[in-house]
C-alpha cells in the first residue's frame, strides 16, 4: 500500500530571498534603542560589518532561508527558515528577528524567535530567547569577531537547532539512548509546528505576506497529507516524503493525547490553509476517501492475519490433544 497524493515541491520562485523593505513596525527589536551608526559612518567596523553580512546573504542563502533587511535601520534584520525535510518541522515557516548592537561585530548579533508562546524546541524558548553558542548564550564554539557571520548563525539553527531528533538537543540527553521518548518529542514538536503554521497563516510578520500565501499554496497539500498519515500511524513523524510513502503492514500505535491535539489543530490549519486556498477544499475531500481507502486494507488485513493466528492456534491445540493420546494409550 502506498499513501500518494500529487504534492507541489518546489521553492518559492517569485518571492525574492534577499531584498530591503522600510517598515519594521512589528519588528521585535524596532523600539530598542537605534545603534550609533547609519549609512553616513561607512568607516566604522559596524556599517563595514553589516555590508560585508549583506553581501553574503545576497550570495549564498540556501534555497530554504529568507532575509530581508532594512533600508533606513541597518541595525535590525529579519530571517525566516523552512523546516526541512524529515525533520518534525518540515514546511514549517520559522521566523527570526536580529539587532545588530554598537559593539558589532566584536559581540553577536541579539536574535529573537517568533515563538507565538509555544516551545517547539529546547534551544527555543517560548519567550523567543534563543540557546546557541555562536551567540554566545549557550557553552560550545563562540562567536569570533573577525570570522562569524549572520548567515552561519541562521545555517546553525537551520542544521543544528530544527534538526531530525531534537529531544536530543537538550543537554541532559546528548548522548542518546531515548530513541522512545524522542519519538514521543518529535510528535508533540509536530503538533506545536501545526500550531505555529496557524499563527503564521492568520496574521503573517510583515514584509513576508507574500512569501507565507505562496509557500502554503505550494505546500499546504503535502502539510493536510502529512498530518492524515501522521494522525492515523501510517508512518512516524518526520519521515512523510513527497510522491507517496509505502506504508507498514501492521500501524505505528498513536498516543491519545497526539490523536486528540493533532485533531484539533487539523481542523484549525484546515480552515487557515483553505483560507489561503480555496482549492485545497477539492483536495482535502480526496485525502478523506484515500484515508478511508487504506483504514479499509488496514482492517481487511487485520481479520486475515486473526483468522490465520486462530487456524494456526487450532493446529497447535490438535497437535497437543494427539500427543496427549498418544502419551495416554502408551501408560495404558
Amino acid at each position: 500500500m502506498e499513501l500518494c497524493l500529487k504534492n507541489p515541491s518546489g521553492m518559492s520562485t517569485k518571492f525574492p530571498q534577499f531584498d530591503t523593505v522600510t517598515d519594521a513596525s512589528d519588528h521585535y527589536y524596532n523600539y530598542y534603542k537605534p545603534t550609533n551608526a547609519n549609512k553616513t559612518t561607512t568607516n566604522t567596523p559596524f556599517y563595514k560589518q553589516i555590508m560585508k553580512d549583506w553581501r553574503i546573504l545576497e550570495k549564498n542563502l540556501p534555497p530554504t532561508i529568507y532575509v530581508r533587511i532594512y533600508e533606513d535601520k541597518i541595525d535590525l534584520l529579519r530571517a525566516v527558515i523552512v523546516g526541512a525535510s524529515g525533520t518534525p518541522y518540515h514546511d514549517g515557516l520559522f521566523f527570526f528577528d536580529f539587532f545588530f548592537p554598537a559593539e558589532y561585530p566584536n559581540k553577536p548579533p541579539l536574535v529573537h524567535y517568533n515563538s507565538y508562546g509555544l516551545c517547539i524546541n529546547p534551544n527555543l524558548y517560548s519567550t523567543g530567547y534563543i540557546c546557541l553558542s555562536i551567540l554566545n548564550t549557550w557553552a560550545g564554539p563562540s562567536w569570533q569577531p573577525n570570522a562569524s557571520t549572520v548567515l552561519q548563525v541562521l545555517v546553525s539553527i537551520q542544521g543544528l537547532v530544527l534538526n531530525e531528533k531534537p529531544f536530543y538537543n537538550e543537554p541532559t540527553f546528548q548522548n542518546g539512548g531515548f530513541d522512545k521518548m524522542s519519538r514521543r518529542y518529535n510528535n508533540h514538536v509536530f503538533a506545536l509546528s501545526c500550531k505555529t503554521m496557524i499563527c503564521v497563516l492568520r496574521k503573517p510578520p510583515r514584509n513576508f505576506e507574500g512569501l507565507v500565501v505562496e509557500h502554503f499554496r505550494d505546500r499546504g497539500r503535502s502539510v493536510l497529507t502529512a498530518c492524515k498519515a501522521y494522525m492515523n500511524g501510517y508512518v512516524r513523524v518526520g519521515e512523510y516524503q513527497d510522491g507517496g510513502v509505502s506504508l507498514p503492514d501492521q500501524k505505528i500505535k498513536v498516543s491519545a493525547m497526539f490523536r486528540f491535539f493533532m485533531n484539533s489543530h487539523y481542523f484549525n490549519l484546515f480552515k487557515a490553509l483553505v483560507k489561503n486556498d480555496p482549492s485545497l477544499k477539492d483536495f482535502c475531500v480526496q485525502l478523506d476517501q484515500l484515508a478511508e481507502k487504506i483504514e479499509k486494507e488496514y482492517k481487511e488485513k487485520a481479520k486475515i492475519s486473526e483468522k490465520k493466528s486462530v487456524s494456526w492456534f487450532s493446529r497447535i491445540v490438535k497437535k497437543f490433544i494427539g500427543l496427549n493420546k498418544c502419551v495416554k494409550g502408551d501408560g495404558d
